[in-house]
């Protein structure tokens, strides 16, 4: 049983019992994927930038297996208006950044931002942490699985737009995939998915997730979504 609920310093632990069999895939992937093989984006060597965390939270709804997303509000200074898992920078009390303080910090911000229980959560991996360079942010991306669902919504309408799950099964459809073109010339993978283009850092690691998997089926790599520059 893992003791990851805990987010007010306790001990938090990994725990991959129970775990439906569907998700064995991702935990191999966690175990082989290599830092370079999920982004090119990679933290500095001299240590510099902001330590994160994000929870890609795994969850069986109607449709079979989701994912759950939110939605930045578009007052906010860094990726407004973009859609992402819930996540944020590691507080003192999170800990540790080299040790448990992404867990505690993946579990507490999604508290804060979509209203999460955090005992309902079961975390079984963590992927290599990923820079993201326009925010400084070191990110480490821990994955859990939503073990007993608890209700979710908006919490404070000055950060968070909606919160929302997507099937992943329109995640791998490929009506529903593009990449996503910026005026800079950067290209990356999107997602058209629950009335949202989801780009960027978050589309990266699903992407990359869903391919590692053996969960990504062929589709229109030359069908482009232009974004802008407030983007």
């Amino acid at each position: 049983m893992t003791r990851a609920s805990d987010t007010q310093g306790g001990s938090i632990v990994l725990s991959r019992d129970g775990l439906p069999g569907w998700l064995d895939p991702v935990a191999h992937a966690i175990d082989t994927v290599e830092p370079p093989q999920l982004s090119r984006f990679l933290p500095p060597e001299d240590g510099a930038g902001r330590q994160s965390a994000v929870l890609i939270l795994f969850g069986e709804g109607a449709r079979g297996p989701e994912l759950l997303l939110m939605e930045r509000a578009s007052s906010l200074r860094s990726h407004a208006g973009q859609p992402s898992f819930p996540g944020g920078a590691l507080d003192p009390e999170d800990g540790d950044p080299q040790g448990d303080g992404p867990l505690r910090a993946a579990l507490r911000e999604a508290e804060e931002e979509t209203g999460l229980d955090p005992s309902g959560v079961q975390l079984f991996g963590v992927l290599p942490r990923l820079y993201i360079p326009v925010s400084s942010f070191v990110v480490t991306p821990v994955v859990g699985w939503w073990r007993r669902p608890s209700p979710v919504g908006v919490v404070d309408p000055n950060e968070t737009a909606r919160v929302f799950t997507v099937p992943v099964a329109d995640l791998t459809d490929p009506a529903n995939r593009a990449s996503a073109v910026h005026p800079s010339g950067h290209t990356g993978a999107a997602f058209l998915v629950e009335s949202a283009l989801v780009w960027g850092f978050t589309a990266g690691i699903i992407d990359r997730l869903l391919h590692f998997a053996g969960w990504e089926l062929p589709w229109d790599r030359d069908k482009q979504v232009p974004l802008d520059w407030r983007s």
